[in-house]
């Protein structure tokens, strides 16, 4: 059993949590008019300069771990509640530290014309119906002038930074911080893609499941886009989702050593190189950390004996007790010692 201190690599997107930026999935949206996107030939060159230079900045001050400075040039409702973004900074520092970027795509999303805060802004970029268009729906968004700047760092660990940037008088300036790794293990999105399609033939659901999440993580560099070959892929999952998994308030029952514990959250996390299936439950006391790690033990062989499917896809599961007070206790057993 190894004891974790649950520093993950971050595949995570960092949703800003004052309703300024309030990002979703909207994949089916309709078009409105208050609202345009402008990239490639269509970005005037001086706005396109401008927004690249300062994503270079923000991307430079994440390599030094500048979060003074990310702070600093933020928006304030990004600095009044800044901790996500500095906890992905630290994170991914070494990540994107790698090596030069690349910038992969620059989009200005104009809202400017909005006559209050938009319940749902759905910026349509390229040609509608194309291969190459692409929608980013964000909900809860005030007038104003956007853009979106994404980076890719090569290296042993490749990246893409992807920042939101918002025109003040003339500054653009932090709106959103997104770092989310393009590999997990060697592996990227097509990969985990692929190895879905091999577990849905053979029945394997709970592990189709999980892959597909993982590969839409890893080809999606934002959580609040769409593409064509996104849509597919969300499309193609739905006929693989498992009807007994936790989540929306159901938990899930499970029987071990005794007793009965309430699973809330079984996902798919990147720890290190490898692929983990992490399961969070709901325990008395979580500060009682020698009946936690008991407890953890317990629930992490009893999932694998309800799922053991899940031996064929992860490296190893963790088992993270919670409280009703807050505490939480975490500890992983790799799949080779399950018995």
């Amino acid at each position: 059993m190894i004891r974790l201190s649950f520093a993950y690599r971050s595949t995570c997107y960092y949703f800003l949590r004052t309703g300024l930026l309030l990002l979703a999935i909207m994949i089916t949206a309709l078009a409105v008019t208050a609202q345009s996107c402008a990239s490639g030939t269509d970005l005037d060159v001086p706005t396109k300069n401008a927004v690249e230079a300062a994503a270079r900045q923000y991307l430079d001050m994440s390599k030094r771990g500048d979060v003074a400075g990310l702070k600093a040039n933020s928006i304030p409702a990004v600095a009044g509640d800044f901790g996500s973004i500095e906890q992905a900074v630290v994170t991914n520092k070494q990540y994107l530290s790698q090596g030069p970027a690349t910038v992969s795509g620059t989009y200005l999303l104009d809202a400017s014309q909005a006559k209050a805060p938009l319940p749902r802004a759905d910026f349509y970029c390229g040609i509608y119906n194309s291969p190459e268009r692409l929608v980013f729906s964000i909900s809860n968004l005030p007038a104003g002038r956007y853009a979106l700047v994404m980076q890719k760092i090569a290296g042993k660990d490749p990246i893409t930074l992807t920042v939101v940037l918002q025109d003040v008088n003339g500054s653009w300036k932090l709106a959103g911080y997104y770092p989310r790794l393009d590999a997990i293990g060697g592996q990227d999105g097509q990969w985990y893609l692929t190895k879905a399609r091999e577990f849905k033939s053979k029945g394997q659901l709970h592990n189709a499941w999980f892959y597909y999440l993982t590969a839409w993580d890893l080809l999606a560099p934002v959580n609040f886009m769409s593409t064509p070959q996104l849509d597919k892929v969300a499309e193609e999952m739905q006929s693989a989702r498992p009807s007994d998994l936790p989540g929306n308030g159901n938990p899930l029952n499970l029987a071990a050593n005794g007793k009965t514990f309430k699973v809330t959250e079984m996902v798919a996390v990147p720890v290190e190189n490898n692929l983990d299936l992490r399961v969070r439950y709901e325990t008395a006391d979580a500060s009682n950390t020698a009946l936690a790690f008991q407890d953890n033990l317990s629930v992490i062989k009893a999932i694998v004996t309800k799922y053991p499917e899940v031996r064929d896809a992860f490296s190893a599961v963790i088992a993270l007790a919670v409280d009703a007070s807050g505490h939480e206790y975490g500890s992983a057993s790799p799949m080779k010692d399950i018995k």
